[in-house]
């Protein structure tokens, strides 16, 4: 119980409920701690929609959250998955404009909401977290929100500025485990790394370090384009005009400049011995250049 593992004081009397919108991620974590710190955890409810392409970690965190604060978690779901919601509403989500977030999170836990918690005595709690982009979030969040009352703890007047290291060591200090996504350099815990709202860097990461999971969003992608036409995902936004990028055009892309890369690389290497001394090759150096392999290096855009 979080009254006991982490305050150690008794908590202020609870007045009204408190429903965290709980999305898996370090800050809807950080968020539930502070509420749980402040009111208790009697009237406290972890919302969680169920996209149906959550990674699997992203459930067992979700899971050690709610043994920490004594609270189970409510889930709702619509049943369908990003891509089922892409096809049945005949438009390709992407950077700009994503119907699954509506369709598969906000619709479900409104419909909770509108079931379990009187707007009258229910505040709503909301983990972005303090950053100028995020903060520029919370006007259209609580708008969205209403008739309920929404807070944002971690961009509170009196909440120090943390960052998503230090969040993630929160979550440490109390024996969470952070989700495995941020370990593997993502920003955020949420659609298994496959979010149709990222920009091209992190499809690229995606590629580098999950490639099963971009071959399959490229193979979704192509799918919904012989059903809708020439839509993409991404745009390419060179040169001065806005074209369809589709995420196989980007595998290529980024395939032929790290080859381009690795090539230039090995180049240097060699013409800099040649410079500097010519060695003799024994069959233990031809071993160790073998073994060295080309260098990766992922191009900025």
């Amino acid at each position: 119980m979080l009254n006991q593992t982490i305050s150690g004081r008794r908590p202020r009397r609870a007045t009204r409920r408190h429903v965290v919108q709980f999305s898996g991620g370090i800050g809807s974590f950080g968020v539930a701690v502070r509420v749980a710190r402040r009111y208790g955890t009697r009237n406290l409810t972890l919302l969680i929609a169920d996209t149906g392409v959550e990674d699997a970690d992203l459930w067992r965190f979700a899971e050690d959250t709610g043994k920490l604060l004594g609270v189970p978690l409510t889930r709702v779901a619509d049943g369908r998955t990003p891509w089922e919601v892409f096809r049945d509403v005949r438009f390709l989500g992407n950077d700009r404009l994503a119907p699954c977030t509506r369709l598969l999170k906000q619709v479900p836990c409104r419909t909770w909401m509108e079931t379990h918690a009187d707007p009258a005595d229910t505040v709503v709690y909301v983990g972005i977290e303090n950053t100028p982009r995020d903060r520029a979030r919370i006007p259209a969040i609580a708008r969205n929100w209403k008739p309920w009352v929404t807070r944002f703890p971690l961009c509170g007047k009196w909440e120090p500025v943390r960052t998503k290291e230090e969040l993630l060591g929160e979550a440490r200090a109390l024996r969470v485990e952070p989700p495995r996504l941020y370990d593997l350099g993502f920003s955020h815990n949420n659609c298994g790394g496959v979010c149709v709202r990222a920009g091209q860097r992190q499809w690229q990461h995606l590629l580098e370090v999950m490639p099963e999971r971009y071959a399959y969003a490229e193979h979704q992608e192509q799918d919904l384009r012989d059903m809708l036409g020439d839509v993409s995902i991404l745009r390419d936004r060179s040169g001065g005009e806005t074209r369809p990028l589709t995420l196989r055009r980007l595998r290529e892309r980024t395939h032929s400049r790290l080859a381009e890369t690795s090539e230039h690389r090995r180049g240097a290497r060699s013409g800099g011995r040649a410079r500097r001394r010519p060695a003799a090759r024994t069959p233990d150096a031809d071993a160790r250049r073998r073994d060295r392999g080309p260098a990766r290096a992922w191009p900025t855009q």
